[in-house]
């Protein structure tokens, strides 16, 4: 066992990493009465057995809420908390930035009854494969257990954005899984029936169709509210909508903006628009390679002139969703705050012929992510109209993500993700030319990504990401859509939907939510 690090300081997660917050102060569960009353949420996509396992999560929002029903982390965002302790009731750093230490709650225990200790932690840790774990294993030289309820993680050198991947939807690699059961069953039997310390245990359902979860009255931080909570893939916007409207579901995630609109008009069902860190863009795959179209800057031009950024956001999103200027959401930490190109398609037309295209020319495929398909036919409209002809590529979710990253997709396809973090662990994913989701990259905004990552001084910090999101919009990688900001569908018999209640989340807090009896 190493010693004690010296000169500790309690780490107030907001205090240091998002400002005014401090830790939230939780004992045993709360008396209050039992759980009742079921809530259907309808969700716009399928709900793939992938989802129960954090080990293996995207860089999405998508999966965690799945996720943080199910499961529970050392520290993550909950109301009141942008970063809290959870499974950890406290944590610290070392003065020289390369220890934290983490103390988990007493009595902790997984829905099967089994303890929850720092074996489970280390285990889960060393297990996470997802979509940072090369960043995080990099960075993390060490986790040492303690006792059963201390554990340390070291770092090979100081790392100021540790928390933000551990302790923020940025990774799923905080998330603890019960090592025992685990081991008993591998990882295809915890897909078909995963245990977690969450709010909510897992009962069954229909793979890819239904997940059927119940409230876990031995939860930390409160017994859930709602005794049973039914998930419902649903991908049609339009059926998501007519379900809250008949009361066959309770909440839709993620309306078409026509369908929400529409849902304005019913007595007792509510529009509610998320605050969560999402956003849309295409990515230009083939940038790199000399011989595609898109090797030229000036084709990159036209397709961000094309683009009637405010017309998508009143088609798809009712006003709610500002256009956008970078790939780094407005309402993270270091983003950079940028106008987007204005929606010029004659300039996009100039830019054409300049190029060698004066007719336009046929772009093949295009894939967009699904679930939003007024975005998806606008983008594929505004495209084709000043003469880049595209053909919209239907794809299953779990199937987009998974050739997103095999970088199989076509040389355009439109991306999102809605996952928390800041502008550094964004980079990570998309933009460091060795990132998971990244198709190349350049060595200066590599360099720049290398610096930043161990700079403790947050102005010079915020130099090195403004820097590297201006080079983005000059090199013109990307053409950033809009931040999104999801409508979702609320019918009368929630009193309580807590939507919004969750720092950068789409989803409820589940354990709060209130239903009429």
């Amino acid at each position: 066992m190493s010693p004690r690090p010296k000169r500790r300081h309690v780490l107030l997660a907001s205090a240091l990493l998002f400002g005014g917050l401090g830790f939230a102060t939780h004992g045993a569960v709360a008396e209050q009465r039992a759980p009742a009353g079921r809530v259907v949420i309808a969700w716009h996509v399928t709900i793939p057995p992938s989802w129960f396992d954090p080990s293996t999560a995207p860089p999405q929002i998508t999966p965690f809420g799945m996720l943080y029903a199910i499961h529970d982390a050392l520290v993550r965002p909950y109301p009141g908390q942008k970063m809290g302790p959870s499974l950890a009731e406290s944590w610290s750093e070392s003065e020289d930035g390369l220890i934290y230490e983490f103390k988990l709650r007493q009595n902790l225990k997984f829905h099967n009854g089994d303890p929850l200790t720092t074996e489970d932690v280390k285990f889960s840790f060393e297990r996470y494969r997802g979509a940072a774990a090369t960043t995080l294993h990099e960075h993390v030289k060490e986790v040492e257990i303690v006792d059963p309820r201390i554990v340390r993680f070291h770092l090979a050198a100081p790392w100021p954005d540790f928390m933000t991947f551990f302790g923020t939807t940025a990774s799923a690699a905080g998330i603890v899984v019960p090592k025992k059961y685990l081991t008993e069953v591998g990882d295809d039997g915890f897909k078909k029936h995963p245990i977690g310390a969450g709010p909510y245990k897992f009962v069954g359902g229909k793979p890819g169709i239904e997940v059927d979860l119940e409230a876990f009255t031995g939860y930390w931080r409160r017994v859930p509210n709602v005794k049973t909570l039914v998930m419902l893939s649903v991908p049609e916007a339009t059926t998501r909508a007519l379900m809250v409207r008949t009361g066959e579901a309770d909440i839709a995630y993620a309306l078409d903006g026509p369908d929400a609109e529409g849902l304005r008009k019913v007595p007792g069902v509510r529009i509610v628009a998320t605050k969560h860190a999402s956003i849309f863009w295409i990515e230009f795959a083939k940038q790199w390679d000399p011989n595609s179209p898109w090797h030229d800057v000036r084709l990159r031009q036209a397709a961000n002139y094309a683009l009637d950024r405010e017309g998508i956001n009143q088609a798809a999103c009712l006003g709610f969703c500002p256009p956008a200027g970078v790939i780094v959401p407005r309402v993270m930490e270091f983003a950079l705050q940028v106008l987007p190109l204005p929606y010029d398609p004659e300039k996009a037309k100039t830019l054409l012929a300049e190029a060698g295209y004066p007719n336009g020319f046929d772009a093949g495929d295009f894939a967009a992510i699904p679930g939003f398909p007024t975005v998806a036919e606008a983008v594929v409209n505004n495209l084709t109209a000043v003469g880049i002809r595209v053909r919209l590529r239907q794809m299953e979710r779990a199937t987009f993500y998974a050739t997103w990253q095999e970088k199989k997709l076509p040389a355009l396809y439109m991306a999102a993700a809605g996952n928390s973090g800041n502008a550094a662990s964004r980079v990570e994913s998309f933009i460091w030319s060795k990132g998971a989701y990244a198709n190349g990259g350049y060595p200066d905004i590599d360099e720049l990504f290398l610096r930043q990552s161990g700079e403790r001084d947050v102005t010079k910090r915020a130099a090195m990401l403004d820097k590297i999101q201006q080079l983005t919009i000059e090199r013109v990688m990307y053409a950033p859509i809009m931040d999104l900001r999801a409508l979702n569908g609320v019918g009368p018999r929630v009193t309580k939907d807590t939507i919004t209640d969750v720092w950068m989340s789409p989803f409820p807090s589940y354990e709060d939510m209130e239903v009429k009896d």
